[in-house]
């Protein structure tokens, strides 16, 4: 700051010598004057940051939340399994393939809407790439890791469960 300190009080004093009538005011450096006229693209950055990762939360959130809630759901059926001789590992399988086969499904039709969305977007926002692989991947593998927890957790205390105490589960 001190050398662009120096330079504005430099050209103040040149411009005083050659014309000391001339008002002087407002000078700024190139890199003052970039920052002044991208702040509000950066608040604007900003937000756009905070409010996909709070949306992405919730999607997460609501995801773990219907997950769990379909394995609780179904408390009996594995009090059922496990007095027939399932073990713990097998209904957590079970309900991990069931589960993931209806988020991938999701995450499919999820890809397909957003390649589609794409160019639209695009034209929106600067330097938006069509088809950006690399945010998908990520938010798939995201959705993917809260299914799987999602339905690890309930499965899994639910296999721990005596089958007697399941199938009395209301």
């Amino acid at each position: 700051m001190g050398d662009s300190d120096r330079t504005i009080s430099g050209v103040r004093d040149i411009v005083r010598a050659l014309d000391p009538r001339l008002p002087v005011y407002g000078i700024k450096t190139l890199e003052a004057q970039i920052d002044s006229q991208l702040s509000q693209e950066r608040i604007l950055a900003s937000l756009s940051t905070f409010f996909s990762v709070a949306a992405t939360l919730l999607a997460a959130l609501g995801l773990y939340g219907v997950v769990a809630y379909s394995v609780k759901r179904r408390y009996q059926e594995i009090g059922i399994r496990m007095a027939l001789g399932a073990r713990g590992q097998d209904v957590i399988l079970l309900f991990a393939r069931e589960n993931l086969a209806t988020v991938l499904l999701g995450i499919g039709i999820g890809i397909a809407c957003a390649f589609a969305s794409t160019r639209y977007c695009a034209s929106l926002l600067y330097g938006l790439h069509y088809n950006d692989v690399a945010t998908l991947a990520v938010a798939s593998v995201l959705l993917l890791a809260v299914a799987l927890l999602a339905s690890f957790l309930p499965a899994r205390r639910a296999s721990r469960v005596d089958p007697m105490v399941a199938l009395r589960y209301e």
